[in-house]
């Protein structure tokens, strides 16, 4: 349902964050931090969301969103004050991915510092013993991933009883993710009477539908057309053969010379790989993705963002877990076969203000993928010439076509091949098919179908009546 037009006008004065109505102890925070001005989402979000609405936000990555659904929400806890029970919570924070769930939680530790408010987060990886001794005094703001929060409360080491505040954030990867079951089975377990948050960087037909079950009459706020990519990301792509990738990304690094590069690639034993030709010539990396052990991701990604090492290799479980000030560079070594996901990977560039160079390196079997990317976010990069001593990309990939059938686009299904099959052909006895069972020739007698008998029981009847004349 459109916004009237006086919140819109509303909107249009909400330029510091000292216009919003949040309490005291709160702008106090958010002055120490050094902000002043609010993004477009928290200019939108907060008003509504401090009257206690629920909201639907579509925004993309690097945009503020962890602040326009943090504030009101620690304003809520703060003025109604209440202490939660033993294993329970007020608010409930889900994310799709740890480095997320870290991120969110320590961001929300911040604003709330010296308020006696307490903040926590569970995920895989670490001891769930640990996090049940600290749920077990009760918390304030729980930030979860779905897996580990499921856990928890089927050892009974956490009840939703008292959730007031609901927020699910990076809706649309909690469904690439395929979350989509655990979250149909925790929402259930919350109070009717709730406030739901919702935020994500694309707006799919799933997301929508989603919104439709677990919220109640949600204002929604936009501040980017539907799967648009980062205005101040400069991309690039290259076409190139896939042997010829991890040459083309040692030259590159070498270079530029990258303060922070985030490369993707599509799988796990992909970025091992990656980072181990790397290593083999010097290129200092480290590899994070679902394989590594959450001290190991930890420490990787505290290395890049304390500058040890300038590279990190990462699959799309980092797309939107990796909040880092200053990566330069993100390298599409694998183009997704998602194209959704292409937004949230350039996203990490081009952050709070800043700008940033996206590049990609596209084999000829890839080339459908880039197809469906510039498709949806309706920017085509800019082609980057092969340098010299390079061997020119093979032609584009092509399934062959089956006699008899039409040709098709590059990236369909074949369809099955050989003598089409029908209710018969396969069956002996058929017609398209040898002896069998009831058929001429068979040495069965009574099993095949009735017109197979029959046919040969007229056949002798009329043969006996020549005989007979």
């Amino acid at each position: 349902m459109p916004r009237p037009l006086a919140a819109y006008i509303k909107v249009l004065f909400l330029t510091k964050f000292s216009d919003f109505a949040l309490a005291e102890p709160i702008q106090k925070r958010v002055a120490e931090g050094g902000y002043t001005t609010p993004s477009p989402i928290q200019q939108q979000a907060i008003p509504p969301a401090l009257e206690g609405k629920d909201i639907l936000g579509i925004a993309q990555t690097g945009t503020g969103k962890t602040a326009a659904f943090s504030l009101p929400s620690i304003h809520h806890l703060l003025n109604n004050k209440k202490r939660a029970g033993r294993f329970e919570c007020r608010m409930l924070v889900l994310a799709p991915t740890r480095e997320l769930a870290r991120q969110i939680a320590d961001s929300m530790t911040g604003y709330s510092k010296g308020l006696g408010m307490f903040v926590t987060s569970a995920f895989g990886g670490v001891p769930i013993n640990k996090q049940k001794r600290v749920l077990e005094r009760g918390v304030d703001v729980l930030v979860a991933t779905p897996g580990r929060l499921l856990d928890l409360i089927d050892r009974r080491f956490l009840t939703l009883d008292k959730v007031e505040i609901l927020v699910l954030d990076e809706a649309d990867q909690m469904l690439d993710l395929g979350f989509i079951v655990p979250l149909k089975k925790i929402v259930p377990m919350l109070p009717r009477q709730r406030q739901s948050l919702f935020f994500s960087a694309t707006m799919p037909k799933t997301i929508s539908q989603l919104a439709d079950q677990f919220l109640t009459n949600p204002v929604q706020v936009s501040v980017a057309p539907q799967s648009t990519t980062a205005e101040r990301v400069d991309q690039k792509v290259t076409y190139i053969n896939q042997d010829d990738k991890q040459r083309l990304l040692k030259d590159f690094i070498n270079k530029e010379n990258p303060d922070h590069m985030l490369v993707f690639t599509q799988t796990k034993h992909g970025a091992d790989k990656v980072v181990k030709n790397l290593m083999a010539v010097g290129i200092h990396s480290a590899a994070i993705h679902g394989n590594k052990s959450q001290p190991q991701r930890e420490r990787a990604l505290g290395d890049f963002k304390k500058g040890k090492i300038n590279i990190l290799v990462a699959t799309d479980i980092a797309a939107r877990g990796i909040d880092v000030d200053g990566i330069t560079h993100v390298i599409n070594f694998d183009m997704p076969n998602v194209s959704e996901q292409y937004v949230h990977r350039i996203g990490r560039t081009a952050r709070a203000g800043a700008s940033g160079i996206s590049y990609s390196l596209v084999a000829p079997d890839e080339r459908q993928f880039l197809r469906d990317v510039v498709k949806l976010t309706g920017v085509k990069p800019e082609v980057i010439a092969l340098p010299e001593g390079y061997d020119e990309p093979m032609r584009e990939e092509v399934p062959a076509r089956i006699y008899g059938q039409k040709p098709k686009k590059f990236g369909a299904k074949p369809t099955r091949s050989g003598p089409s099959k029908n209710k018969h052909s396969s069956r002996k006895g058929r017609p398209g098919g040898g002896s069998g069972r009831g058929g001429p020739g068979s040495s069965a007698k009574g099993d095949g179908p009735k017109h197979w008998n029959n046919g040969a029981k007229s056949f002798k009847r009329r043969q006996t009546r020549k005989a007979d004349a």
